[in-house]
């Protein structure tokens, strides 16, 4: 269990070890109602058609959302970026999940992400403005540049989200007033 629960992203050794004694302190029906929480997760959850966001529902709730501007759709490495700027922004535009980053040193190619279904989206009309807010390091600013190339020839706005941010930062762990000010402030890719 310990190697297990170490695979876990953020978990270290000392981690996996304090979480397997806490579930092996836990009585058989917290146990239990774990496991099943983990089991029903994995059966529930799954990418959204549109997005690509992970959700129960599909299409996905701020998919399905009529008061969400669906002209404007903000490109973001994980769903985890969602939730942080679900939880403290006001951006109230749709978002694509790429499912991660351009990464050549890790063998992570264009294929390998959503992009392809950004692209259809776009071409499918109705988006004037699409918002990259790929984290800022350098597979994430890589990302936005082949992400600017591809959207410039469908003629759309093109942004990138603006300073504030830190550089080698992550989107999940940004306050309220730096993504509202990394929108606010955000940068033209493309003419």
């Amino acid at each position: 269990m310990i190697d297990e629960l170490g695979k876990l992203p953020g978990v270290g050794k000392r981690s996996a070890e304090r979480l397997a004694m806490h579930v092996l302190r836990m009585d058989k029906r917290e146990a239990s109602a774990l496991t099943r929480a983990i089991e029903e997760v994995k059966a529930r959850v799954k990418p959204c058609t549109t997005c690509h966001q992970l959700s129960e529902n599909d299409p996905c709730d701020i998919c399905a959302d009529p008061r969400r501007d669906g002209s404007i759709v903000c490109v973001v490495e994980d769903s985890s970026d969602i939730w942080a700027f679900e939880k403290n922004s006001e951006y109230r535009g749709r978002f694509h999940v790429l499912g991660g980053r351009l990464s050549p040193l890790k063998g992570i190619g264009p294929e390998d992400l959503t992009i392809d279904e950004l692209l259809d989206r776009i071409r499918g009309g109705g988006i004037s403005e699409v918002i990259i807010a790929t984290n800022p390091d350098v597979d994430g600013d890589a990302t936005a540049l082949y992400l600017a190339r591809e959207i410039e020839p469908l003629k759309i706005a093109v942004s990138r989200i603006g300073l504030g941010l830190p550089v080698g930062g992550s989107l999940e762990f940004a306050d309220h007033r730096t993504l509202q000010k990394a929108l606010q402030t955000r940068q033209k890719l493309t003419d």
